[in-house]
């Protein structure tokens, strides 16, 4: 796995990944930047969410859930200090779909965390991580 991150002008960054996709990256204003992406800490946070919400859905689609909507909102702390490390992450789903099992998306946010999602497996390394869930009637 291979990506390329390339200057665009002042703070701002373009990157690349191998699967042919391009993603913006900037500062804030406050440090010259013009605010045309996300910040590298926030793609971070969308790589974990990204990443745990696939192995959710898969799990659920193979349990026979009848999913219609799967939010992951991801929260997190960082230290007041630099380098402004994460110190707390938290992982939470909102599920929505027709007679959902509890237990099925409970063992799914449980496995993504515990076994699969690689960047959550990494960070927990690094941070105090939690994840929780909530179910919502379609």
């Amino acid at each position: 796995m291979k990506t390329t991150i390339k200057w665009v002008d002042k703070i701002g960054f373009e990157g690349a990944t191998d699967s042919g996709h391009k993603i913006m990256m900037d500062g804030t204003e406050k440090f010259g930047g013009e605010n045309r992406g996300a910040r590298p800490m926030e793609m971070i946070l969308l790589g974990l969410g990204g990443c745990s919400s696939i192995d959710v859905m898969l799990m659920l689609q193979k349990s026979k859930q009848d999913v219609t909507d799967c939010v992951c909102e991801v929260t997190a702390e960082r230290a007041d200090a630099i380098p402004a490390v994460f110190t707390k992450i938290h992982v939470h789903f909102v599920v929505t779909g027709n007679d959902l099992q509890d237990n099925r998306v409970k063992r799914a946010v449980s496995l993504s965390s515990e076994k699969y999602c690689s960047v959550s497996l990494m960070l927990e390394k690094a941070c105090e991580m939690s994840h929780s869930y909530e179910i919502v009637s379609a």
